[in-house]
């Protein structure tokens, strides 16, 4: 069964201010359909592929193709139309084992979105920003993956794109001001199911 471009869970000018509807319909419609039809074309080669080293020779757009497809199909969920444009749930973490975790690891909501934008600032170049539950000892920490790696380390609750194709429309060069304004935007009860299926 070939791979497919999810469905947005929202309309595509559903977050802004915070991303723009341009932003969106390019982001989901041209960027994550190019990974969709790039992985499915990598699968079927491998499929007809009738030595090792032509499989191999695959591996490199499988894991970037396959990696922006998974990554994509998580990003579009765990955002969700802003509380404090009165639009939707997002940027707002309700009392609950997630906000209890956070503050476990991190002292309050404030320090972890501190501490996620110093690190996912750090990348260089494009990459992947995470908030993820350590599978061994059930705390939630902040990682990075570089290009289109899936978060195989931890499970992922929350990434975030840093890829210039998320932001570059609307925040420029600027990427602290994306990294700040996505929060209001971020789904905490997506990532409160994730966090309770990691952890149960």
């Amino acid at each position: 069964m070939a791979h497919q471009l999810p469905s947005l869970p929202y309309p595509t000018d559903a977050l802004e201010p915070y991303i723009s509807k341009q932003i969106m319909e390019l982001h989901h419609t041209k960027h994550h359909q190019t990974y969709v039809n790039a992985l499915n074309a990598a699968e079927a080669s491998y499929a007809k592929a009738s030595s090792p080293k032509e499989r191999i020779a695959l591996q490199a757009a499988l894991k970037f193709n396959g990696g922006g497809h998974i990554n994509h199909s998580l990003f579009w969920t765990n955002l969700a139309p802003s509380a404090k444009e009165g639009k939707g749930p997002g940027g707002e973490l309700k009392d609950g084992p997630l906000k209890q975790a956070i503050e476990q690891s991190f002292g309050s909501l404030d320090n972890l979105k501190k501490e996620f934008n110093a690190a996912t600032l750090g990348i260089q170049g494009s990459g992947w920003g995470w908030l993820g539950v350590n599978p061994s000892t059930k705390r939630v920490e902040i990682s990075t993956t570089p290009n289109q790696d899936p978060l195989l380390t931890l499970t992922p609750l929350i990434g975030v794109d840093i890829w210039e194709h998320a932001f570059y429309l609307q925040y420029l060069n600027v990427k602290a001001d994306y990294l700040n304004a996505i929060w209001n935007v971020i789904n905490f009860e997506e990532a409160e199911k994730r966090f309770l299926e990691a952890t149960k």
